[in-house]
């Protein structure tokens, strides 16, 4: 009756192929007005760079070696290098199959890649193990999933917290001590000039989970925070400053920037709200069949419709159509609960039983918007079967509402949106009151979504997998994606500081990485 979400993935092949596969960029010594390189005001010769995972260069689902290479703060390096920037060491993976070892057991996964139909996962075992520790120091201490207050946490180094979740097994692996921080051990280096990018996992986690977690504004205690909260603004304003006076301390110059909206990159924007059409028409669309729709509409929707309606709440729920594209049913906890309403409505023609379960399904179940975003993982949940649920009622987002995790709704992507813009006036205002170049990346991703970006003749949009910014896993970019952010940073460092960094041309970055490195 319901065929398998389908990948939107029209692109040819041969546009994929035809990009450069060798990873070996050349670099060139002279700027664009054939002047010799300098650092203007800005002092390079030991530059260290703080973040998160897309300072580490993470893409495809993992961290790699050929990704680390890559990342945009290695890329401000080597334009550092031609003007007297001295060497910028990473703490590599083993391989480039991607993935962590904790005592010989896979705790994290491959990489993936594009086989044509979908992204699936490379072959291969990972053989980077986390206890065998890096004789550092590094340059580049981004450190995927680290959240601003991670920076300053002693023991995020320490082996024995990565079950609790108070360590990282990344920063595990390079960490100078197990009690050390993050910002300590770039102190420790007396950097010259810094790089700063965090904030982004502050929200990603509330943003990827459809809004799971708690939105812990108004809580300043973030040892009480889940892995997927949203950070108190006044948290990350707090760590900032106080990451921002720590690297500064010594006179040393900078380079931050500030946050796009996570609801723009492709793992929101990629699955439609209303996939659901008489037959498979492109688009992504799932076939329900005119049959079904009109039993849907009979037996399901239009009861419920009715007695939604009774209760002042018809909104939430239309009859299903035969001609257009049709919303995915939901779970919107923002909602009345009607449950015990419509146990009452069903259970003269349904039994108590019956229609019980009716009102606990149903409850807070409506209809998805244009304003509301399906996350990229939930397409391979739309239609298939909730656990212990029988039909008529076992398929996700036609007769079964779609779970919190699935869906991020208005009201939640306004929580990320208020967050966000907190924490980028929190990185401005610093970043004028240190006097430090600041990146403006916020606007960046309407760009992507509205014509892309043009660099070097080559065209950039935020569309999954053939746009050429992100990478496979619809959050962190592909090496064009990287390369890209880095001429970003290195056009903040010029503006700011009279050097004159040259720009790479992005299209000698991949889009994608084939399945064999």
């Amino acid at each position: 009756m319901i065929k398998n979400f389908k990948w939107l993935l029209f692109a040819s092949l041969a546009f994929v192929a035809c990009n450069n596969n060798d990873d070996e960029v050349m670099i060139d010594a002279a700027s664009s007005d054939g002047k010799p390189l300098t650092s203007g005001t800005a002092v390079v010769t030991k530059y260290v760079a703080l973040g998160d995972s897309y300072a580490a260069g993470f893409s495809d689902n993992a961290l790699f070696k050929l990704a680390q290479e890559g990342s945009y703060a290695n890329v401000i390096a080597q334009q550092f290098s031609l003007a007297g920037g001295g060497d910028f060491k990473t703490p590599l993976m083993a391989d480039n199959v991607g993935g962590l070892l904790l005592g010989g057991n896979v705790i994290l996964g491959p990489r993936l890649f594009f086989n044509g139909t979908a992204p699936v996962p490379v072959s291969g075992r990972p053989t980077t193990e986390v206890t065998n520790k890096l004789a550092g120091p590094f340059n580049n201490l981004g450190v995927p999933g680290a959240k601003s207050y991670h920076l300053l946490a002693p023991n995020y180094g320490n082996v024995a917290g990565i079950g609790g979740g108070t360590a990282n097994p990344y920063f595990v692996r390079f960490a100078s001590t197990p009690s050390t921080t993050i910002v300590a051990d770039a102190v420790a280096q007396d950097a010259t000039f810094f790089s700063l990018w965090i904030g982004g996992n502050d929200i990603l986690g509330y943003a990827t989970s459809g809004g799971s977690g708690t939105n812990q504004t108004g809580n300043l205690n973030p040892a009480t925070y889940g892995s997927t909260d949203i950070t108190d603004p006044t948290v990350f304003a707090s760590t900032y400053t106080a990451i921002v006076n720590a690297m500064t301390a010594k006179g040393a110059k900078g380079v931050v920037a500030n946050l796009p909206y996570v609801t723009a990159l492709p793992y929101f924007t990629t699955v439609p709200y209303n996939p659901l059409t008489v037959s498979v028409l492109g688009g992504g669309n799932i076939a329900v069949g005119q049959g079904t729709i009109a039993a849907l509409n009979a037996q399901l929707y239009g009861p419920l419709k009715q007695a939604l309606t009774a209760f002042g709440a018809g909104g939430r729920l239309n009859l299903l159509s035969a001609t257009a594209p049709n919303p995915l049913l939901i779970i919107d906890e923002s909602l009345p609960d009607l449950s015990l309403q419509l146990k009452a409505a069903f259970t003269a023609d349904l039994g108590v039983a019956t229609a019980t379960a009716y009102g606990v399904i149903f409850g807070k179940a409506r209809q998805a918007t244009k304003d509301d975003l399906v996350v990229l993982t939930a397409q391979a949940v739309i239609g298939s079967s909730p656990q212990g649920i029988p039909a008529p009622l076992n398929k996700f987002g036609i007769t079964y509402p779609m779970q919190d995790k699935d869906v991020l709704t208005k009201a939640e992507i306004a929580e990320v949106k208020v967050a966000t813009d907190a924490y980028n006036l929190t990185i401005k205002t610093i970043a004028d009151a240190k006097g430090l170049a600041f990146v403006e990346l916020k606007g960046v991703t309407d760009q992507l979504a509205s014509g892309g970006i043009v660099y070097n003749g080559f065209t950039t949009t935020s569309t999954f997998v053939t746009g050429g910014m992100f990478s496979l896993d619809g959050v962190h970019p592909s090496p064009r994606g990287y390369a890209i952010i880095g001429n970003l940073f290195t056009e903040a460092i010029n503006t700011k500081y009279n050097s004159n960094f040259k720009k790479v041309n992005v299209g000698l970055y991949r889009i994608l990485y084939p399945a064999s490195l």
